[in-house]
Protein backbone atom coordinates (compact mmCIF):
# COMPACT_ATOMS: atom_id res chain seq x y z
CA UNK A 1 0.00 0.00 0.00
CA UNK A 2 2.84 2.37 0.85
CA UNK A 3 4.43 1.75 -2.55
CA UNK A 4 1.12 2.33 -4.34
CA UNK A 5 0.48 5.49 -2.36
CA UNK A 6 3.95 6.75 -3.23
CA UNK A 7 3.38 6.05 -6.92
CA UNK A 8 0.04 7.86 -6.86
CA UNK A 9 1.60 10.79 -5.00
CA UNK A 10 4.45 11.06 -7.50
CA UNK A 11 2.02 10.83 -10.43
CA UNK A 12 -0.20 13.54 -8.95
CA UNK A 13 2.83 15.74 -8.31
CA UNK A 14 3.95 15.39 -11.93
CA UNK A 15 0.48 16.21 -13.22
CA UNK A 16 0.18 19.27 -11.01
CA UNK A 17 3.77 20.42 -11.47
CA UNK A 18 2.82 23.16 -13.94
CA UNK A 19 -0.58 23.99 -12.43
CA UNK A 20 -0.92 27.01 -10.14
CA UNK A 21 -2.63 25.44 -7.12
CA UNK A 22 -3.97 28.75 -5.79
CA UNK A 23 -5.65 29.53 -9.08
CA UNK A 24 -6.84 25.93 -9.51
CA UNK A 25 -8.39 25.92 -6.04
CA UNK A 26 -10.42 29.06 -6.74
CA UNK A 27 -11.55 27.70 -10.10
CA UNK A 28 -12.61 24.37 -8.63
CA UNK A 29 -14.60 26.20 -5.96
CA UNK A 30 -16.37 28.27 -8.62
CA UNK A 31 -17.10 25.18 -10.70
CA UNK A 32 -18.49 23.36 -7.66
CA UNK A 33 -20.77 26.28 -6.83
CA UNK A 34 -21.77 26.55 -10.48
CA UNK A 35 -22.78 22.88 -10.64
CA UNK A 36 -24.76 23.16 -7.40
CA UNK A 37 -26.68 26.22 -8.63
CA UNK A 38 -27.19 24.61 -12.04
CA UNK A 39 -28.70 21.53 -10.41
CA UNK A 40 -31.23 23.71 -8.64
CA UNK A 41 -31.90 26.00 -11.62
CA UNK A 42 -32.35 22.99 -13.90
CA UNK A 43 -35.29 21.64 -11.87
CA UNK A 44 -32.94 19.29 -9.96
CA UNK A 45 -32.36 17.06 -12.95
CA UNK A 46 -28.85 15.58 -13.09
CA UNK A 47 -28.33 15.56 -16.86
CA UNK A 48 -27.43 19.26 -17.02
CA UNK A 49 -24.92 18.83 -14.20
CA UNK A 50 -23.38 15.76 -15.84
CA UNK A 51 -23.10 17.53 -19.20
CA UNK A 52 -21.56 20.64 -17.65
CA UNK A 53 -19.23 18.52 -15.51
CA UNK A 54 -18.00 16.79 -18.65
CA UNK A 55 -17.32 20.19 -20.23
CA UNK A 56 -15.42 21.27 -17.14
CA UNK A 57 -13.34 18.10 -17.41
CA UNK A 58 -12.46 18.94 -21.02
CA UNK A 59 -11.63 22.49 -20.00
CA UNK A 60 -9.43 21.34 -17.12
CA UNK A 61 -7.60 18.97 -19.47
CA UNK A 62 -7.02 21.85 -21.90
CA UNK A 63 -5.86 24.05 -19.03
CA UNK A 64 -3.39 21.42 -17.84
CA UNK A 65 -2.10 20.79 -21.36
CA UNK A 66 -1.53 24.48 -22.07
CA UNK A 67 0.10 25.03 -18.67
CA UNK A 68 2.86 22.61 -19.72
CA UNK A 69 3.76 24.57 -22.86
CA UNK A 70 6.51 27.18 -22.37
CA UNK A 71 5.36 30.74 -23.16
CA UNK A 72 8.14 30.99 -25.74
CA UNK A 73 6.45 28.24 -27.74
CA UNK A 74 3.00 29.76 -27.21
CA UNK A 75 4.38 33.04 -28.52
CA UNK A 76 5.68 31.29 -31.62
CA UNK A 77 2.27 29.69 -32.25
CA UNK A 78 0.20 32.83 -31.60
CA UNK A 79 -0.15 34.08 -35.22
CA UNK A 80 -1.16 30.60 -36.39
CA UNK A 81 -3.71 30.20 -33.58
CA UNK A 82 -5.14 33.64 -34.34
CA UNK A 83 -5.42 32.96 -38.07
CA UNK A 84 -7.02 29.56 -37.62
CA UNK A 85 -9.54 30.93 -35.10
CA UNK A 86 -10.80 33.43 -37.70
CA UNK A 87 -11.90 30.65 -40.03
CA UNK A 88 -14.84 29.41 -37.90
CA UNK A 89 -16.00 33.02 -37.60
CA UNK A 90 -16.35 33.06 -41.38
CA UNK A 91 -17.95 29.62 -41.45
CA UNK A 92 -20.58 30.44 -38.83
CA UNK A 93 -21.91 33.26 -41.03
CA UNK A 94 -22.81 30.67 -43.67
CA UNK A 95 -24.00 27.66 -41.66
CA UNK A 96 -24.48 28.99 -38.14
CA UNK A 97 -27.62 28.79 -36.03
CA UNK A 98 -29.05 31.03 -33.35
CA UNK A 99 -32.11 32.80 -32.02
CA UNK A 100 -31.04 36.23 -33.27
CA UNK A 101 -28.49 35.34 -35.96
CA UNK A 102 -25.72 32.85 -36.66
CA UNK A 103 -23.83 32.23 -33.42
CA UNK A 104 -23.31 28.47 -33.16
CA UNK A 105 -22.16 25.68 -35.45
CA UNK A 106 -23.96 22.35 -34.95
CA UNK A 107 -21.30 19.64 -34.79
CA UNK A 108 -23.81 16.91 -34.02
CA UNK A 109 -22.52 16.05 -30.56
CA UNK A 110 -22.49 19.65 -29.34
CA UNK A 111 -22.86 23.26 -30.47
CA UNK A 112 -19.63 25.14 -31.07
CA UNK A 113 -19.50 28.94 -30.62
CA UNK A 114 -16.51 30.27 -32.64
CA UNK A 115 -16.52 33.69 -30.99
CA UNK A 116 -15.49 32.10 -27.67
CA UNK A 117 -12.22 30.81 -29.13
CA UNK A 118 -11.16 34.27 -30.27
CA UNK A 119 -11.31 35.39 -26.62
CA UNK A 120 -8.11 33.38 -26.18
CA UNK A 121 -6.41 33.79 -29.55
CA UNK A 122 -6.77 37.58 -29.77
CA UNK A 123 -4.89 38.35 -26.50
CA UNK A 124 -2.18 35.89 -27.61
CA UNK A 125 -1.89 37.62 -30.98
CA UNK A 126 -1.87 41.10 -29.46
CA UNK A 127 0.83 40.09 -26.98
CA UNK A 128 2.89 38.54 -29.82
CA UNK A 129 2.67 41.70 -31.91
CA UNK A 130 3.17 44.28 -29.15
CA UNK A 131 6.22 42.58 -27.63
CA UNK A 132 7.96 42.95 -31.00
CA UNK A 133 7.38 46.72 -31.14
CA UNK A 134 8.85 49.62 -29.16
CA UNK A 135 6.78 50.41 -26.08
CA UNK A 136 4.78 52.44 -25.27
CA UNK A 137 3.00 51.84 -28.59
CA UNK A 138 3.48 54.39 -31.34
CA UNK A 139 0.83 55.52 -33.83
CA UNK A 140 1.71 52.86 -36.41
CA UNK A 141 1.68 50.15 -33.76
CA UNK A 142 -1.74 51.23 -32.51
CA UNK A 143 -3.19 51.25 -36.04
CA UNK A 144 -1.98 47.72 -36.80
CA UNK A 145 -3.17 46.52 -33.39
CA UNK A 146 -6.54 48.10 -34.15
CA UNK A 147 -6.74 46.10 -37.37
CA UNK A 148 -5.97 42.89 -35.46
CA UNK A 149 -8.86 43.68 -33.11
CA UNK A 150 -11.21 44.88 -35.86
CA UNK A 151 -11.04 41.70 -37.96
CA UNK A 152 -12.62 39.31 -35.41
CA UNK A 153 -14.79 42.12 -34.02
CA UNK A 154 -16.29 42.79 -37.44
CA UNK A 155 -17.00 39.12 -38.06
CA UNK A 156 -18.69 38.75 -34.66
CA UNK A 157 -20.82 41.86 -35.21
CA UNK A 158 -22.00 40.36 -38.51
CA UNK A 159 -23.48 37.34 -36.69
CA UNK A 160 -24.72 39.66 -34.99
CA UNK A 161 -23.42 39.32 -31.41
CA UNK A 162 -22.75 42.78 -30.01
CA UNK A 163 -22.09 41.67 -26.43
CA UNK A 164 -19.49 39.05 -27.28
CA UNK A 165 -17.94 41.40 -29.82
CA UNK A 166 -17.37 44.05 -27.18
CA UNK A 167 -15.86 41.50 -24.79
CA UNK A 168 -13.51 40.24 -27.49
CA UNK A 169 -12.48 43.79 -28.34
CA UNK A 170 -11.85 44.55 -24.66
CA UNK A 171 -9.33 41.71 -24.39
CA UNK A 172 -7.31 43.27 -27.21
CA UNK A 173 -7.64 46.75 -25.75
CA UNK A 174 -6.36 45.50 -22.39
CA UNK A 175 -3.19 44.28 -24.08
CA UNK A 176 -2.68 47.80 -25.46
CA UNK A 177 -3.35 49.27 -22.03
CA UNK A 178 -0.80 46.99 -20.37
CA UNK A 179 1.69 47.87 -23.11
CA UNK A 180 1.58 51.48 -21.89
CA UNK A 181 -0.78 53.10 -24.39
CA UNK A 182 -1.45 56.73 -23.50
CA UNK A 183 -4.76 57.59 -21.85
CA UNK A 184 -5.65 60.07 -24.57
CA UNK A 185 -6.16 57.18 -26.99
CA UNK A 186 -8.88 55.77 -24.76
CA UNK A 187 -10.51 59.17 -24.30
CA UNK A 188 -10.47 59.69 -28.08
CA UNK A 189 -11.96 56.23 -28.68
CA UNK A 190 -14.75 56.90 -26.18
CA UNK A 191 -15.50 60.26 -27.78
CA UNK A 192 -15.52 58.66 -31.23
CA UNK A 193 -17.90 55.94 -30.08
CA UNK A 194 -20.23 58.53 -28.60
CA UNK A 195 -20.12 60.54 -31.83
CA UNK A 196 -21.13 57.60 -34.06
CA UNK A 197 -23.77 56.22 -31.67
CA UNK A 198 -26.64 57.94 -33.57
CA UNK A 199 -25.44 56.29 -36.79
CA UNK A 200 -25.29 52.92 -35.04
CA UNK A 201 -28.79 53.40 -33.64
CA UNK A 202 -30.46 54.10 -36.98
CA UNK A 203 -28.43 51.93 -39.36
CA UNK A 204 -26.46 49.25 -37.49
CA UNK A 205 -28.47 47.99 -34.52
CA UNK A 206 -31.14 45.34 -35.03
CA UNK A 207 -34.66 45.91 -33.61
CA UNK A 208 -34.11 43.46 -30.73
CA UNK A 209 -30.86 45.25 -29.83
CA UNK A 210 -32.68 48.58 -29.70
CA UNK A 211 -35.34 46.97 -27.52
CA UNK A 212 -32.66 45.83 -25.08
CA UNK A 213 -31.29 49.36 -24.73
CA UNK A 214 -34.75 50.90 -24.31
CA UNK A 215 -35.62 48.21 -21.77
CA UNK A 216 -32.44 48.95 -19.84
CA UNK A 217 -33.42 52.62 -19.63
CA UNK A 218 -37.01 51.87 -18.59
CA UNK A 219 -37.85 48.18 -17.98
CA UNK A 220 -41.27 49.08 -16.54
CA UNK A 221 -42.38 50.39 -19.95
CA UNK A 222 -43.11 46.81 -21.04
CA UNK A 223 -43.19 44.68 -17.88
CA UNK A 224 -44.76 41.65 -19.57
CA UNK A 225 -42.59 41.85 -22.69
CA UNK A 226 -39.07 43.14 -23.13
CA UNK A 227 -38.81 44.28 -19.50
CA UNK A 228 -39.75 40.88 -18.07
CA UNK A 229 -36.18 39.52 -17.80
CA UNK A 230 -34.75 42.43 -15.84
CA UNK A 231 -37.79 42.88 -13.58
CA UNK A 232 -37.88 39.19 -12.61
CA UNK A 233 -34.12 39.12 -12.13
CA UNK A 234 -34.32 42.08 -9.72
CA UNK A 235 -37.16 40.41 -7.84
CA UNK A 236 -35.05 37.26 -7.42
CA UNK A 237 -32.06 39.25 -6.17
CA UNK A 238 -34.19 41.16 -3.67
CA UNK A 239 -36.03 38.05 -2.52
CA UNK A 240 -32.78 36.36 -1.54
CA UNK A 241 -32.06 38.86 1.20
CA UNK A 242 -28.89 38.38 3.24
CA UNK A 243 -28.80 34.59 3.63
CA UNK A 244 -31.05 33.44 0.75
CA UNK A 245 -34.06 31.17 0.61
CA UNK A 246 -31.96 28.03 0.60
CA UNK A 247 -30.63 25.65 -2.02
CA UNK A 248 -33.41 24.50 -4.32
CA UNK A 249 -35.95 26.90 -2.77
CA UNK A 250 -35.78 29.71 -5.32
CA UNK A 251 -39.34 30.34 -6.47
CA UNK A 252 -38.40 32.70 -9.32
CA UNK A 253 -36.38 30.02 -11.12
CA UNK A 254 -38.42 26.95 -10.14
CA UNK A 255 -41.64 28.60 -11.29
CA UNK A 256 -39.90 29.73 -14.52
CA UNK A 257 -40.26 33.43 -13.84
CA UNK A 258 -36.59 34.00 -14.67
CA UNK A 259 -35.91 33.24 -18.36
CA UNK A 260 -32.57 31.71 -19.33
CA UNK A 261 -32.13 30.77 -15.67
CA UNK A 262 -29.51 28.13 -16.41
CA UNK A 263 -27.44 30.36 -18.70
CA UNK A 264 -27.38 34.16 -18.79
CA UNK A 265 -29.42 34.72 -15.61
CA UNK A 266 -28.07 31.95 -13.41
CA UNK A 267 -26.46 34.53 -11.11
CA UNK A 268 -29.98 35.70 -10.22
CA UNK A 269 -30.74 32.13 -9.11
CA UNK A 270 -27.61 32.15 -6.95
CA UNK A 271 -28.67 35.48 -5.42
CA UNK A 272 -32.15 34.23 -4.56
CA UNK A 273 -31.10 30.92 -3.04
CA UNK A 274 -27.86 31.91 -1.28
CA UNK A 275 -28.44 35.62 -0.69
CA UNK A 276 -25.80 38.27 -0.35
CA UNK A 277 -23.55 35.85 1.54
CA UNK A 278 -23.42 33.57 -1.51
CA UNK A 279 -22.94 36.51 -3.85
CA UNK A 280 -20.09 37.84 -1.71
CA UNK A 281 -18.38 34.43 -1.65
CA UNK A 282 -18.58 34.06 -5.43
CA UNK A 283 -17.43 37.63 -6.09
CA UNK A 284 -14.51 37.08 -3.70
CA UNK A 285 -13.48 33.99 -5.66
CA UNK A 286 -13.76 35.94 -8.93
CA UNK A 287 -11.67 38.76 -7.47
CA UNK A 288 -9.05 36.27 -6.33
CA UNK A 289 -8.82 34.73 -9.82
CA UNK A 290 -8.35 38.16 -11.41
CA UNK A 291 -5.84 39.22 -8.77
CA UNK A 292 -3.86 36.00 -9.16
CA UNK A 293 -3.70 36.48 -12.94
CA UNK A 294 -2.42 40.03 -12.50
CA UNK A 295 0.10 38.89 -9.89
CA UNK A 296 1.41 36.27 -12.30
CA UNK A 297 1.54 38.88 -15.08
CA UNK A 298 3.50 41.28 -12.86
CA UNK A 299 6.18 38.64 -12.28
CA UNK A 300 6.39 37.42 -15.88
CA UNK A 301 9.81 36.91 -17.42
CA UNK A 302 9.15 38.66 -20.76
CA UNK A 303 6.84 41.12 -22.47
CA UNK A 304 4.71 38.49 -24.20
CA UNK A 305 4.00 36.61 -20.98
CA UNK A 306 3.18 39.79 -19.08
CA UNK A 307 0.80 41.09 -21.73
CA UNK A 308 -1.06 37.83 -22.39
CA UNK A 309 -1.51 36.94 -18.71
CA UNK A 310 -2.60 40.44 -17.80
CA UNK A 311 -5.01 40.77 -20.72
CA UNK A 312 -6.64 37.41 -19.98
CA UNK A 313 -7.03 38.30 -16.30
CA UNK A 314 -8.62 41.69 -17.01
CA UNK A 315 -10.89 40.17 -19.67
CA UNK A 316 -12.12 37.64 -17.07
CA UNK A 317 -12.95 40.58 -14.80
CA UNK A 318 -15.01 42.26 -17.54
CA UNK A 319 -17.03 39.07 -18.14
CA UNK A 320 -18.06 39.08 -14.47
CA UNK A 321 -18.86 42.81 -14.42
CA UNK A 322 -20.97 42.67 -17.59
CA UNK A 323 -23.06 39.67 -16.51
CA UNK A 324 -23.44 40.96 -12.96
CA UNK A 325 -24.45 44.39 -14.19
CA UNK A 326 -26.86 42.83 -16.66
CA UNK A 327 -28.81 40.74 -14.14
CA UNK A 328 -28.90 43.67 -11.69
CA UNK A 329 -30.30 46.03 -14.32
CA UNK A 330 -27.18 48.21 -14.32
CA UNK A 331 -26.27 47.28 -17.91
CA UNK A 332 -28.31 46.27 -20.97
CA UNK A 333 -28.99 42.57 -21.51
CA UNK A 334 -26.39 41.40 -24.04
CA UNK A 335 -26.40 37.62 -23.60
CA UNK A 336 -23.07 37.28 -21.80
CA UNK A 337 -22.68 34.19 -19.53
CA UNK A 338 -21.31 34.30 -16.00
CA UNK A 339 -17.91 32.54 -16.02
CA UNK A 340 -18.05 28.96 -14.73
CA UNK A 341 -21.62 29.38 -13.45
CA UNK A 342 -23.69 29.61 -16.64
CA UNK A 343 -24.46 26.43 -18.54
CA UNK A 344 -22.43 26.24 -21.74
CA UNK A 345 -19.56 24.31 -23.23
CA UNK A 346 -17.45 26.46 -25.53
CA UNK A 347 -17.32 29.38 -23.08
CA UNK A 348 -16.20 27.19 -20.17
CA UNK A 349 -13.56 25.32 -22.17
CA UNK A 350 -12.09 28.47 -23.75
CA UNK A 351 -12.02 30.24 -20.39
CA UNK A 352 -10.18 27.40 -18.66
CA UNK A 353 -7.82 27.09 -21.62
CA UNK A 354 -7.01 30.78 -21.31
CA UNK A 355 -6.22 30.36 -17.63
CA UNK A 356 -3.98 27.46 -18.65
CA UNK A 357 -1.94 29.99 -20.63
CA UNK A 358 -1.72 32.13 -17.49
CA UNK A 359 -0.52 29.10 -15.53
CA UNK A 360 2.12 28.43 -18.20
CA UNK A 361 3.50 31.90 -17.53
CA UNK A 362 3.78 31.11 -13.83
CA UNK A 363 5.12 27.57 -14.27
CA UNK A 364 7.95 28.53 -16.61
CA UNK A 365 9.30 31.51 -14.73
CA UNK A 366 12.91 31.26 -13.57
CA UNK A 367 13.21 29.53 -10.20
CA UNK A 368 14.74 32.61 -8.54
CA UNK A 369 11.76 34.73 -9.75
CA UNK A 370 9.08 32.62 -8.11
Amino acid sequence: MNALARILFDLTARILRTVDLWLLGALLALMGIGLAVLYSAGAETPHLVVAQGARFAVGLAAMWGLSRIPPTRLRHWSPLVYGVSLLPLLLVLAIGQGKHGNHWINLGVFYFQPSEVIKLSLPMMMAWYLQREPLPPRFRTVVIAGVLIAMPLGLILLQPDFGTGMLVASSGVFALFLAGLSWWWFVAAFAGGAAISPVAWFWLLRPYQKDRILTFLNPESDPLGTGWNIIQSKIAIGAGGFTGKGWGEGSQSHLNYIPEHTTDFIFAVLSEEFGWLGVLLVLTLYLFVVGRCLWIAAGARDGYSRLVAGALGLAFCVYVIVNGGMIAGLLPVVGVPMPLLSYGGTAAVSLLAGLGVVMAVQAHRPVHAR
